[in-house]
């Protein structure tokens, strides 16, 4: 079967590389792709946001499936438009997709089930605002509800900054939206927990803990991500109980009952402190870098555990891993997540000759034969070896490897297990 993976980053690389596994997949077009995709499959240079040409494309390469890596193009329906269409589409409905595109619906979902979240009310003006924001310590959570490329979230230590991040999130400052979650602040540690849904069964597909923070020690500004580790040590089987029927299955089946079947990916970003999981915040795909990871340590054919999802056939047989730890380490440009310099040149990068060893490409791209930079986030240097500090210093060998004159990089992921 012909495959098309949505999306140009380390998550969407790392996904060919994995279905690329598979005996049943002939061919893979990555949509817009990278540097990294291009050598192990085919790049189409199309807009993804633009479904019709994005279709167009489909049928001239005979795509029969489509994968959808990042968020805004479900939050915006490309399954509903290319379902109507007739192509077998990976990923949430539009509808569904509001668990990620609206903070507001997630928290309205987890009180109408009783889902454990952080207590919260919603605000659209400065004055219900003020009023809201005594009834709050601090330090307080301020959401802007829609999409803001992870960056619509802020802890603030006073009253007075949270009414000031309010006042920017209402001026526009995230996105378009008008609306604002004042959130207490759960104390604890996080983890993400992935299952995979066809709407009735679902399969846990994995655990992992991200860094968040561009510093080590986990300091400094909040980013997409600089590295993660799988599978997450803080999660015991007595949490994962709780896990999957306190938050999982009361979301599928609430999604269910109020008309938003869910379909695809559920990753669940969560608090956990005392052995007792809340959540923070859903998300409706892969984590990027923790997909990263958990490709690494998939043993099962992640086709067939798509094509079953997707034509609702998931049965529930738990998937295979292996057995070893895998991490991921994100190489930045220097600067990222604010002011960073592009196209510079990448050279001498490790060759991804090995099974257990890959250097996933993010913000990259080749032109006359060179590969460059073209983002902030840049290169996942990914590893499963027999520990995670083997791992990790393996990831770290081959990062060092590369030529490259403004490269950042954490070299203190996973330390909270790393000893």
């Amino acid at each position: 079967m012909n495959i098309g993976v949505i999306g140009s980053g380390g998550r969407e690389h790392s996904l060919c590389f994995k279905l690329l596994q598979s005996p049943k997949v002939k061919n893979i077009f990555c949509i817009p792709g990278n540097a990294g995709t291009d050598e192990i499959c085919k790049n189409l240079e199309v807009d993804i946001m633009n479904f019709n040409k994005l279709y167009l494309s489909i049928i001239k390469n005979n795509i029969k499936l489509i994968i959808v890596g990042p968020e805004t193009p479900l939050v915006y329906g490309i399954t509903d438009f290319l379902q109507k269409k007739n192509v077998k589409v990976f990923g949430p409905s539009k509808k569904a997709s509001q668990l990620e595109g609206s903070k507001i619906f997630m928290k309205n979902l987890c009180r109408k089930f009783d889902i454990p979240c952080a207590q919260y009310e919603e605000v659209t003006d400065i004055e219900s605002a003020n009023k809201v924001l005594e009834k709050f310590n601090v330090p307080i959570v301020v959401k802007s509800d829609g999409l803001a490329a992870g960056k619509g979230v802020t802890i603030c230590g006073s009253k007075d900054d949270a009414l000031n991040d309010i006042k920017n999130i209402l001026n526009g400052k995230f996105n378009s939206s008008k609306k604002v979650i004042i959130e207490e602040f759960l104390e604890g540690e996080e983890a993400s927990y992935f299952v995979v849904t066809d709407g009735t069964n679902f399969k846990q597909i994995g655990t992992a803990q991200d860094h968040k923070r561009i510093g080590e020690g986990d300091t400094g500004l909040n980013t997409g991500g600089m590295g993660a580790y799988s599978p997450s040590q803080l999660i015991n089987d007595e949490i994962e109980e709780k896990i999957i029927n306190k938050i999982i299955i009361p979301t599928i089946k609430g999604m269910n009952e109020i008309g938003c079947k869910y379909k695809g990916i559920l990753y669940a970003g969560l608090m956990i402190k005392n052995n007792e999981p809340k959540l923070i915040e859903y998300n409706i795909r892969f984590g990027d870098p923790e997909c990263q990871a958990l490709m690494m340590r998939l043993e099962d054919d992640l086709f067939d555990i798509i094509l079953s999802t997707v034509d609702e056939k998931l049965d529930n047989k738990p998937i295979k891993w292996l057995p070893y730890p895998s991490i991921t380490i994100v190489a930045a440009s220097k600067g990222y997540p604010e002011n960073f310099e592009i196209h510079k040149e990448l050279s001498n990068l490790p060759k991804n000759d090995h099974r257990n060893e890959q250097i996933f490409h993010a913000g990259t791209k080749k032109i006359n034969n060179k590969i460059l930079s073209t983002g902030g986030r840049v290169l996942n240097s990914t590893v499963s070896l027999q520990s995670m500090k083997a791992s990790r210093d393996r990831a770290i060998e081959m990062l060092d490897q590369v030529k490259w004159t403004n490269k950042y990089y954490r070299k203190d992921i996973g330390w909270r297990v790393i000893k």
